[in-house]
């Protein structure tokens, strides 16, 4: 919430407050602290007492009761008085500048969209005000209103909704040769398509947005995202290394603007360095300065995946699992990259007690790894078809029979090496040739 401005000055032909409104706008504020119910009945009384001035601009004092009453309403969770709250100021809109009302109509937006489970609320909200826009013409306001319903067509798993209205963006916005705004649309797109699951399709949005970024200046926020959205899609594509260095710059930027954000960053930086068998330099990496401030169950819940991970114990990996269930479901990415990393943990459980057998009963395996009967003989046919270790499945006898692995006959290898060099310095001199006879 911003804090009270110690002047109150009119600008743009606003009318200044009066020494009387700054001392009780000012009186307010501090009555935010100890009784924000309180506050918010002394806010919603001056912007009452401006109600039917339909030709009078709004002025500081009113705007930043505006601003402050938002902010109250989202911590107290009132959505109803947030729509409330917009339909009594929009009559003033015409005697306002266009950037003031975006302003105010971005902040009602902007401080719904801090209340839990009001995403419905808010595409409502949008889709309405998109519709005022088009009659009163205000395509800046709705080019950004767009923007932000495409994002929630996102979180609420209308895809197809948001690609749609994405596109449609695009082709306007190109043409204003609005860059600012073109990046968020192919990021947002980008993300789009990385719920949809189309890797390629996503890193091309993620690159466009790239391109057009490099030739304006981009926030700190803004390069945030891109940076973290390059993290998730590199991991996503098994490249850890380059995911964690792309989760940390998205962490350095989002960390300096105190952004929440900042600790998904730190979150998935732990997942990869886990992933790329890095696991030991977890602790280490929590240690520093810039990251010990950032504690909570998710952070606690990859130290621990570390730890079991590097114990190489499948039962103390499924009871982290278990344990901080409610951090990892909910993270479509972290769940994901968890669910690979404990099957290979299985794999090099079940590789390491069936090494010392050329034939072993598939239910005495089952035994010394504690798991199913039906999961050990599933996971080991799958591990047969995926060529981890040569053998068969004696369904008849219910046993497991490991082959030795076949010796590579390397005889001809230096022979085919010399062969292969050849054939390329033929083919350069035959090019070279062809450049002597034109």
């Amino acid at each position: 919430m911003p804090a009270a401005p110690m002047e109150v000055e009119g600008h743009g032909g606003e009318p200044e407050a009066t020494e009387e409104e700054r001392e009780e706008f000012e009186g307010l504020v501090e009555l935010e602290k100890s009784d924000p119910e309180g506050a918010a009945k002394g806010y919603e009384v001056i912007l009452d007492a401006a109600e039917g001035q339909v030709d009078v601009p709004m002025t500081k004092y009113e705007e930043w009761s505006l601003i402050h009453l938002c902010g109250l309403y989202a911590k107290l969770g009132r959505t109803e008085a947030l729509v409330k709250l917009l339909k009594q100021v929009r009559p003033r809109f015409g005697a306002l500048p266009k950037a003031k009302t975006a302003k105010i109509v971005r902040t009602v937006i902007d401080s719904m969209a801090k209340i839990p489970g009001t995403e419905e609320a808010q595409v409502n909200l949008c889709n309405e005000y998109v519709q005022w826009c088009i009659e009163e013409r205000r395509a800046f306001l709705r080019q950004r209103i767009q923007t932000r319903l495409a994002n929630l067509y996102l979180s609420t798993g209308r895809f197809q909704q948001a690609l749609k209205l994405l596109a449609e963006l695009q082709t306007e916005v190109k043409k204003l040769d609005d860059k600012q705004l073109l990046v968020e649309i192919f990021l947002i797109e980008s993300r789009v398509h990385h719920a949809l699951r189309n890797l390629p399709r996503a890193k091309s949005s993620l690159t466009a947005a790239r391109s057009v970024s490099n030739s304006i200046y981009v926030g700190p926020m803004l390069q945030g995202e891109i940076d973290m959205q390059g993290g998730i899609l590199n991991a996503d594509e098994k490249d850890f290394r380059t995911a964690y260095s792309y989760f940390f710059e998205a962490f350095e930027g989002l960390s300096t603007l105190q952004d929440p954000r900042a600790q998904s960053c730190l979150k998935y930086m732990l997942l990869c360095k886990i992933m790329h068998g890095q696991g030991d330099e977890v602790p280490t990496i929590l240690n520093q300065k810039k990251t010990m401030p950032y504690t909570g169950e998710d952070i606690e819940a990859m130290r621990a995946i570390a730890r079991a991970y590097k114990a190489r114990s499948l039962h103390e990996f499924d009871a982290v699992l278990k344990k901080y269930s409610a951090q990892i479901d909910h993270d479509a990415l972290v769940q994901r990259h968890l669910q690979d990393l404990q099957a290979n943990l299985l794999e090099q459980n079940l590789v390491r007690l069936i090494e010392p057998f050329s034939r072993v009963e598939i239910a005495h395996v089952a035994k010394l790894i504690d798991l199913p009967l039906r999961e050990v003989e599933s996971k080991l046919s799958q591990m047969i078809l995926d060529k981890k270790f040569r053998g068969i499945l004696d369904q008849g006898t219910g046993e497991l029979v490991v082959f030795e692995e076949p010796i590579s006959d390397t005889t001809y290898d230096a022979s085919l090496n010399v062969l292969q060099d050849m054939s390329l310095v033929t083919d350069a001199l035959f090019r070279r040739s062809e450049q002597l006879n034109a």
